[in-house]
Order: C-alpha cells, then sequence, then structure tokens
C-alpha cells in the first residue's frame, strides 16, 4: 500500500495549515521572494537535459577535432617531411601508373583544381557565422576584424600560383627548336620544360593550413552555452561573478549573443565537420601529389612557401595586438581561456611532507591525485568532489574547513591515548 511521502521541509507553514499552498505539504525547495539570500546563496542553474542525438553530435565532434587539431607543429614538419622522402622516392623508384596517376582523373579535375573554391565553401560560411556569434551580433566588428583573414589568404593563393606559373613561362625551353613562349610551344603540339613549383603542393597545404587554423572558434564553443546559463541567473540574482566571461557585455549584447548561438550553433558543427573531412581529403591528396606530380624540388619549394605564408599570417600577423584582423576566436568576449584553478584544496592524508618537517616541499597530493597549493591556509582548504568545490562561497568554505579541521583535530587527540596504552 503506498504512503504518502514525507515532507522535505516540514517546518514550513503553520500547523493547522492546509490547501495545495501549505507549506508543510512541499517536497522542494521553495523559490521567489519568501526565500532568504543567504539560503539561496551558492546555488547555481542546472544544466538541460541532453538528448541521444546531441550526444552523437558531440561525438562526432569530437572525433573531428581528434583529427584537425592533431598537433599543427607537428603537422607542419610532417608536411615538409614526406614532401622531401616520398618525392625522392617516387623519382627514383617506378610506381605502378594508376588511375590516379592520370591528370585527368576525377579528383586531380574535380577537387585538386579547384581545390581554393572548395576550402572557401566551407571556411567563409563558417568564419561568418562564428565570428558573427562571438561578437554578439557586430556585423562591422566582424568584417573588418574577422572577414579579412579569408581576403588575405585568398590573395597570397592567388599571387603564389601566378607567380608559379610566371616562373615556368620565363625559365623554361621547348622540346623543338624555334619556339619561344609556351603557349606557342604547346599549341604545336610539343612539350615545355620548365621549372614548374608544384602548385598542388602549394594549394593542398595552404588550404589545409587554412582551414585548421579558422576552425578553432570551435574549441571549448560548448562553454559558451554555460556561460551564458550561468551569467543570466548573475544578472537574474543581482550576483557578480568575478569570472564569467560574458559578465562585460550589455544587454543588448547578452540577447544578441543568446539568440545566435542558439540558433547558429547548429548550423556551425556542420559546417565544422564538413571543413574537417574537407582537411582530411586534401591530406590524402598530398600523398598522391607527392607520388606522381612534379620533382622533388617542385614540391618541396612549394611547401615551403605555404608554410611560411601561414606561419607570417597566423601566426605572427593576426596573434599581434594592435594589428587587424584578429585571431580566429577573438571577440567580444573570451570563451577559449582555461577556468581559473579553485584556491581551496581538500588537505590529505597521502601529503608528501609538510612545512614543519620538510620545509622545502612546495606541493602536496591531494586524494584526486592533482597538486594542492601548499601556501594555502589549512582554514581555508575545503573537500573537493571529482575535483571540484563543494562550496562556492568563500565565507561558507572557510567555515566548512574551519569545522572539518576542528573535527580532525579531535579524532588526533582521542587517538593519541589509545596508542600510549598499546
Amino acid at each position: 500500500m503506498a504512503t504518502k511521502r514525507r515532507p522535505l521541509r516540514p517546518n514550513l507553514g503553520g500547523s493547522n495549515s492546509s490547501g495545495p499552498s501549505s507549506g508543510s505539504n512541499m517536497n522542494f525547495r521553495p523559490g521567489g521572494p519568501d526565500i532568504t539570500r543567504a539560503e539561496a546563496r551558492g546555488t547555481r542553474p542546472t544544466a538541460a537535459p541532453t538528448s541521444i542525438r546531441e550526444i552523437l553530435v558531440m561525438g562526432v565532434i569530437h572525433l573531428c577535432k581528434k583529427t584537425i587539431f592533431f598537433n599543427t607543429d607537428l603537422k607542419v614538419a610532417l608536411y615538409l617531411g614526406s614532401l622531401f622522402v616520398i618525392s625522392v622516392i617516387g623519382d627514383f623508384v617506378p610506381f605502378p601508373k594508376t588511375y590516379f596517376a592520370r591528370s585527368d582523373n576525377l579528383f586531380n579535375m574535380y577537387f585538386v583544381k579547384v581545390g581554393w573554391g572548395w576550402t572557401l565553401l566551407f571556411a567563409v560560411p563558417f568564419l561568418v557565422l562564428s565570428a558573427y556569434t562571438i561578437t554578439c551580433g557586430d556585423h562591422k566588428k566582424m568584417l573588418r576584424h574577422h572577414f579579412p583573414r579569408i581576403v588575405i589568404a585568398t590573395f597570397f593563393w592567388f599571387f603564389w600560383t601566378k607567380l608559379f606559373n610566371v616562373v615556368e613561362t620565363s625559365y623554361g625551353r621547348c622540346t623543338v627548336k624555334g619556339f619561344q613562349s609556351k603557349s606557342s610551344c604547346l599549341k604545336a603540339g610539343h612539350l615545355w620544360h620548365g621549372f614548374d613549383i608544384s602548385g598542388h603542393a602549394f594549394i593542398l597545404i595552404h588550404s589545409s593550413l587554412v582551414l585548421i587554423e579558422e576552425a578553432r572558434p570551435i574549441i571549448r564553443w560548448e562553454t559558451i552555452k554555460e556561460h551564458i546559463r550561468n551569467e543570466v541567473h548573475n544578472r537574474s540574482s543581482a550576483e557578480v561573478s568575478g569570472s564569467n566571461p560574458l559578465r562585460g557585455l550589455n544587454e543588448e549584447q547578452m540577447r544578441s549573443l543568446q539568440f545566435l548561438y542558439k540558433r547558429l550553433t547548429p548550423i556551425i558543427r556542420t559546417l565544422f565537420i564538413g571543413m574537417a573531412a574537407l582537411q582530411l581529403l586534401w591530406d590524402i591528396m598530398l600523398v598522391g601529389t607527392m607520388l606522381y606530380y612534379h620533382r622533388m624540388i617542385e614540391k618541396v619549394i612549394s611547401g615551403i612557401i605555404a608554410i611560411l605564408t601561414w606561419y607570417f599570417t597566423y601566426r605572427f600577423w593576426y596573434p599581434t595586438s594592435g594589428l587587424l584582423p584578429e585571431a580566429p576566436g577573438s571577440g567580444s568576449f573570451s570563451y577559449q581561456r582555461e577556468p581559473p584553478s579553485f584556491p581551496f584544496k581538500r588537505p590529505s592524508h597521502l601529503s608528501t611532507g609538510t612545512a614543519a618537517s620538510g620545509g622545502a616541499s612546495t606541493s602536496r597530493a591531494n586524494l584526486n591525485g592533482k597538486a594542492a597549493t601548499a601556501g594555502v591556509p589549512r582554514d581555508q582548504q575545503i573537500p573537493t568532489f571529482m575535483g571540484m568545490p563543494l562550496f562556492t562561497n568563500a565565507k561558507a568554505a572557510s567555515a566548512a574547513a574551519t569545522a572539518l579541521q576542528s573535527e580532525q583535530q579531535k579524532r588526533d587527540r582521542d587517538q593519541q591515548p589509545q596508542q600510549l596504552d598499546s
């Protein structure tokens, strides 16, 4: 037989009150104006339930991040090393002439030759939508601070590929004497031998690096949702949070950010998956280029030019403060920084040393296996669960730590007589 649930807070309301509004019938923490400020202190809104579809999407996003954000410096070294090694092997070891060795194969005709178009197809909308979101709907700031990166990348693509053609035309000769230009030689059905710097290798490496850098706003993108939720709670409860990156936004910017993040995030995630797949395709096509097209020196030079262009723009120019455009991920707030570590740590019986005995020990290990700051007073160390503090209020944390310390000292005093008797 089912029994009536016992109220969680039987002391609320009068003993003679009745009806649905009676406090004695409440099985939840009441809200609204009747709740005291001290009772509500330290609470935070919880996240909405995650659907199965959302979990699957985040799994795919995580896999794409692992693929596209593989150590970029190591990837650049692999580009240069493989361009040299595989190209040397391709020059001296006769590989079987497969379908991919033909210049009119499907991938070469419809992907590599128009590779920059495919890159822009995914990079431009991703850049526009992500930058528009993190600038809180400020289209002027988006166009001025972010969109020029694509224009600059397109300029370098056009400049270098045209320069490669000029070098090949100017420093070459026809297989038959009497033809001084490349166009007349080819029209006559002959071959033109020149220093043909590999445009294939350049466009593939240049496109891959641009896709990697322009996709970086997706890093920690999901934390924006949490920041919005906490900031809305802070403003509605008149709390001041010192760590939320959205605290500097005005009300209009907050409303724009809420609307844009909710509407554009599904599109941004889809574009990111496409960018990751395209970047992986470019890497695969680059291996075929190393084996079948151009000589080793022509491919190595084109690879060096592509890498130097990437380094100058994305590693030197854009991160420099005071220069436009800004680096990918920069906006009206900073959401990609690591969350600040909580200064209060629980004292542990697994500590490797103390200030009294060791003197030189600067850190100690807690129960979670992480280092705790030795300079934090014991009365300011509070318990943690899975690395997170159990309290968000410094006053409550100090009181809890003091009670914990007093209890530990009492247990130590009780154990001392037992040890002496034994």
